[in-house]
């Protein structure tokens, strides 16, 4: 079997056991995702869903986050932690996606990389789920599992974008990252996975779980 139609056989398989995946953090509008995403570094995804509720209240237009008092904004993200950092990086990007991009998220790899804050994971998970575009999300969940099924040998987020890009069916990619994020957290995860039962087991080359029956 080929990388190929190994990560298309994975693929298989999380649809039928993640059928509904999709981004976990909650936003309407497309710039809301963008200011999620940049709380939830070194934070939950639940933690965040709690502060935006607000936040998005708080500051309901992408003007109001431009214009914003940045020691209000500070205290209103003061829960996500490295508040500043994050409260100053949301400013700022919500000001350059005013004035250079008319309001609008952009729908290219560059532009959002331009952003402050924004980093490839974060670009990939707009343009997978606002634009709908072939996108690979590399955190430590698709890192860690993907090396354990074998769809890559290496480790640096940005390597194992490229091997998986490779490999994925590109219309499946964005969602296929969403997936395996629920499968880290309920069976492949980090210390004691729940290789009994697992749904992937036949795929896994781990050598930690040798003793896995392979079919």
């Amino acid at each position: 079997m080929t990388r190929k139609e190994k990560a298309a056989a994975i693929c298989d398989v999380f649809d039928r056991v993640y059928p509904d995946a999709e981004c976990s953090l909650q936003f309407e509008k497309p710039y809301e995702l963008m200011i999620a995403v940049r709380l939830s570094a070194q934070c939950t995804d639940a933690r965040v869903n709690i502060v935006t509720k607000t936040l998005f209240q708080q500051f309901p237009t992408l003007d109001s986050f431009a214009d914003a008092d940045l020691s209000e904004l500070e205290q209103a993200v003061k829960p996500c932690g490295f508040y500043r950092a994050k409260a100053k990086s949301i400013k700022e990007m919500c000001i350059i996606l005013r004035e250079r991009f008319g309001g609008i998220v952009p729908d290219k790899m560059d532009d959002l990389l331009s952003l402050p804050g924004i980093g490839r994971k974060t670009a990939n998970l707009l343009l997978g789920d606002v634009y709908g575009q072939p996108a690979v999300v590399t955190d430590t969940h698709c890192i860690r599992i993907a090396g354990r099924l074998g769809l890559t040998k290496r480790h640096a987020p940005e390597h194992v974008e490229e091997d998986l890009r490779k490999v994925l069916p590109p219309e499946r990619s964005s969602r296929f990252c969403h997936q395996i994020v629920l499968f880290g957290r309920d069976t492949c995860r980090a210390r004691n996975p729940l290789c009994a039962g697992c749904p992937l087991a036949e795929y896994c080359v781990d050598p930690s779980f040798t003793k896995i029956p392979k079919k």
